[in-house]
C-alpha cells in the first residue's frame, strides 16, 4: 500500500473559496472571472507557502473552463479535470521552474513556443515561480512578449521577492500581493484538517503548531503532519509537540518568569543551567521567552485581552499570565522584554551562548545597572511594588506656634492668611509630621502634590541642583539654612541670623533656589527668608536697615555673618558690646570692609561666584 501524500498536497485548494486567509486577492480574481476582463499577465507576490503557486493554477483551470467566464471552475468538463488535485496536468498550462529556467537562452525558446495556438483549451497559460531568479538579460528577452502577447497567452509571474522583477516586466502586470495567514485562521484550519484525519489535537499544543509555522500555510501543515506521523493513540499532545519541535517547556518558563518577579538570581540561573543540561538551544530559550513576555506585556496593558480574543489562550494557562503580570510593573516587563529581545540578535553566530544567556538574565535581574529610561521606570515599578502604594506618601502636616503664648511678632499659619502682617514680620512654624519619612532617600521626580516631609525628603537633591547653579547659594542653604514650612505656593526657608538672611536675600539666592526646585522637583514656589528663633530667641527678627555685606563666593560661617549683622544695627552702632554673646569673637568693628574682615579673622580669600 503507497503511503499517503504530504498533507499539503491532499489539502492543496482547488477553487478561489478554499484558499484562506487571501481574500483580499481572491475576491477580486474571482470579480474579474465573472466578469470577463482578466488581464493577459499577473505578478503574485508573498511570502513562501501562502498560495501564490496554488492560486496561479486555479486561475489557470478557471480560465480554460468550459463554462467560463466563471468565478471558479466547474471541476467536471477535461480541462477541470486535468488540472484538478492530483490530475494528469494539462499541456496547454506550462509551469516554469526560474531558479533552473532563467538564463536568455530559455526565455528566448519560451517566445518562439508561445506562439502557437493551445491544443485543447481556451488559452495557453504559462506559470514562471520564482520569477525573481530570471536573469535580466531573460527579462528582457521575455519583454516584447509580455508587453503585446497573442490572444491566446497569459502569464502569470509567481514570486517571494517581487522587487527583483524588473521594472519594465512590473509594470505590464496587475500586481497582487499575498500575506501571511493569521494564527486565528490557521488555527481553525488546522483543527478541521485533524477532525478530517481523525486525529486528536490538543488545545495546548495547537498554538505551538501555529507558532512554528510562522503564518505559512505548507510549512504549517508540514510541522502537522510530522506531529501527525509521530502520534499515538492520545494524538497530538502538548509533550509530543514540545519534544518533537524543540520549545520550552511551559513549567520550565513559568519558573523563570517567577524568578525575575521575585528577583530570585539562584533560581533564574537553575533555569539557565536546566536549559544548558537538557542540550535545548539557548536562542531558542530566549525566543520563548520573549513570546512568554510579549503576552504578559499585552496582560498588563489589556487587563481584558484573556477574555476579548486578543491572547488565544488555554483557560489555565490564562490564569497563570494575570499571576505573572501582577508581579512586575508596565516598566519592568517592557525593559525585559526590550534586552532579551536585543539578545536575540548577539545570539547569531555566538561562540558562548551560554554566557550570552546568562548576561541577558543578569541584566533582567538588576535594573540599577540601566541608567536609561526603561532601567529608571523599572526601579520606580519596583519601588512602588514593595512599598504597596501607587506613588509616593505625602504625609499630613500640622502646624503649632514656637511659644507657649501669644506674641505679635510670631503668628501662626492660619493667622498670616487672615490678617495683614508688616514686611519685617515673618511667621515661625514647626512641622509635625504624622507619618514616617521613608528610610530611603529618593531622588525620583515626585507626583502629585508634595508636603514638607517630601520636601525635605528631597532637599538633597535640591541641594545639588543648586550647587550647579551658584556656589554661594549651595554654601548658605547647606550650611545656614533649614526648610520651615511650605503655605500654598510659599516655601519658607529659615537662617541663622539677620545678617544671613540679608545676604541670601541681597544676593538672589531666593531665584538660584527657585530655579533647582523647578528642576528637581517641578515647582515654581516663592522663597520666603526668615530668621530662624531657634538659634537664638532674643534677637531681633526685623530686617537689617544697612545693604548687605558683599560676600560673594564665601563659605561665610555663623560668627562671621552675627558680626556683620552687628555692625548694621543702628543701636549696636553706639554700644557694640549691648547685644554680644558670650560666644562671639573679639571683631574689630572699625573696618568698614567685609573683604578685609574675613581676611583679617578667618584667613579667608574672596573668590567670585564662578
Amino acid at each position: 500500500m503507497d503511503a499517503p501524500l504530504a498533507l499539503y498536497r491532499r489539502y492543496r485548494p482547488e477553487t478561489f473559496a478554499e484558499v484562506i486567509g487571501q481574500e483580499h486577492v481572491t475576491e477580486p480574481l474571482r470579480h474579474a472571472l465573472s466578469a470577463n476582463r482578466v488581464h493577459h499577465a499577473y505578478l503574485f507576490s508573498g511570502p513562501r507557502g501562502c498560495g501564490k503557486t496554488t492560486s496561479a493554477r486555479i486561475l489557470a483551470r478557471a480560465l480554460n473552463c468550459e463554462q467560463a467566464p466563471v468565478a471558479e471552475p466547474c471541476g467536471e468538463c477535461r480541462s477541470c479535470r486535468d488540472l484538478a488535485r492530483g490530475g494528469p496536468g494539462s499541456i496547454d498550462v506550462i509551469e516554469i521552474d526560474a531558479a533552473s529556467h532563467g538564463g536568455v537562452d530559455d526565455a528566448r525558446d519560451l517566445r518562439e513556443r508561445a506562439f502557437f495556438a493551445p491544443v485543447n483549451s481556451r488559452y495557453k497559460v504559462y506559470i514562471i515561480d520564482e520569477a525573481h531568479m530570471v536573469s535580466p538579460q531573460g527579462f528582457n528577452a521575455l519583454l516584447k512578449l509580455v508587453e503585446e502577447p497573442p490572444p491566446h497567452l497569459k502569464f502569470i509571474f509567481a514570486t517571494t521577492e517581487p522587487d527583483k522583477v524588473i521594472g519594465t516586466i512590473r509594470s505590464r502586470t496587475h500586481h497582487y500581493p499575498f500575506r501571511l495567514v493569521p494564527p486565528k485562521v490557521l488555527g481553525d484550519y488546522l483543527m478541521e484538517l485533524c477532525e478530517r484525519e481523525g486525529v486528536k489535537l490538543e488545545p495546548n499544543a495547537l498554538p505551538l503548531v501555529v507558532r512554528a509555522g510562522a503564518g505559512s500555510v505548507r510549512d504549517t501543515l508540514s510541522v502537522l503532519d510530522q506531529l501527525l506521523g509521530g502520534a499515538g493513540s492520545d494524538g497530538v499532545t502538548y509533550d509530543l509537540s514540545v519534544q518533537l519541535l524543540g520549545y520550552t517547556p511551559d513549567a520550565l518558563l513559568d519558573e523563570a518568569i517567577d524568578a525575575f518577579a521575585a528577583g530570585d538570581g539562584g533560581t533564574v540561573f537553575g533555569v539557565v543551567d536546566k536549559v544548558i543540561e537538557s542540550g535545548q538551544d539557548p536562542r531558542r530559550f530566549a525566543e520563548d521567552l520573549l513570546q512568554r513576555l510579549r503576552d504578559l506585556v499585552i496582560v498588563a496593558a489589556v487587563p481584558d485581552a484573556l477574555t476579548t480574543g486578543l491572547l488565544e489562550v488555554p483557560g489555565d494557562r490564562a490564569e497563570r499570565l494575570r499571576g505573572q503580570a501582577a508581579g512586575f510593573g508596565p516598566a519592568e516587563l517592557t525593559r525585559a522584554a526590550d534586552i532579551v529581545n536585543t539578545a536575540l540578535v548577539d545570539f547569531r553566530g555566538a561562540t558562548a551562548p551560554r554566557l550570552l544567556l546568562e548576561i541577558m538574565c543578569a541584566r533582567i535581574l538588576v535594573p540599577g545597572a540601566d541608567h536609561g529610561a526603561l532601567g529608571f521606570s523599572a526601579r520606580l515599578d519596583r519601588l512602588e511594588r514593595r512599598i504597596g502604594i501607587d506613588g509616593a506618601p505625602a504625609p499630613v502636616v500640622e502646624t503649632v506656634e514656637a511659644t507657649s503664648s501669644p506674641d505679635p511678632e510670631v503668628l501662626s499659619t492660619s493667622s498670616r492668611t487672615e490678617e495683614a502682617v508688616e514686611p519685617e514680620q515673618h511667621t515661625v512654624v514647626e512641622p509635625v509630621e504624622t507619618t514616617p519619612e521613608p528610610e530611603a532617600e529618593l531622588t525620583e521626580q515626585p507626583t502629585g502634590d508634595l508636603g514638607i516631609a517630601d520636601v525635605r525628603r528631597l532637599w538633597p537633591g535640591v541641594l545639588d541642583a543648586v550647587k550647579n547653579i551658584s556656589r554661594y547659594t549651595w554654601v548658605m542653604l547647606s550650611q545656614n539654612a533649614q526648610v520651615v514650612s511650605r503655605d500654598g505656593e510659599t516655601l519658607t526657608i529659615a537662617l541663622v541670623n539677620a545678617g544671613a538672611r540679608d545676604s541670601f536675600v541681597s544676593k538672589g539666592s531666593g531665584d538660584h533656589l527657585r530655579q533647582a526646585l523647578g528642576e528637581v522637583l517641578g515647582v515654581s514656589w516663592r522663597i520666603e527668608a526668615i530668621v530662624d528663633p531657634s538659634a537664638d530667641p532674643s534677637r531681633d527678627q526685623t530686617p537689617a536697615e544697612a545693604p548687605a555685606p558683599k560676600t560673594s563666593g564665601v563659605k561665610a560661617p555663623e560668627a562671621v555673618h552675627e558680626a556683620m549683622a552687628k555692625k548694621s544695627s543702628p543701636a549696636e552702632r553706639e554700644d557694640p558690646d549691648a547685644a554680644a554673646h558670650p560666644d562671639d569673637p573679639v571683631v574689630d568693628t572699625g573696618d568698614d570692609d567685609p573683604e578685609q574682615l574675613l581676611s583679617r579673622e578667618l584667613g579667608a580669600r574672596v573668590i567670585g561666584d564662578d
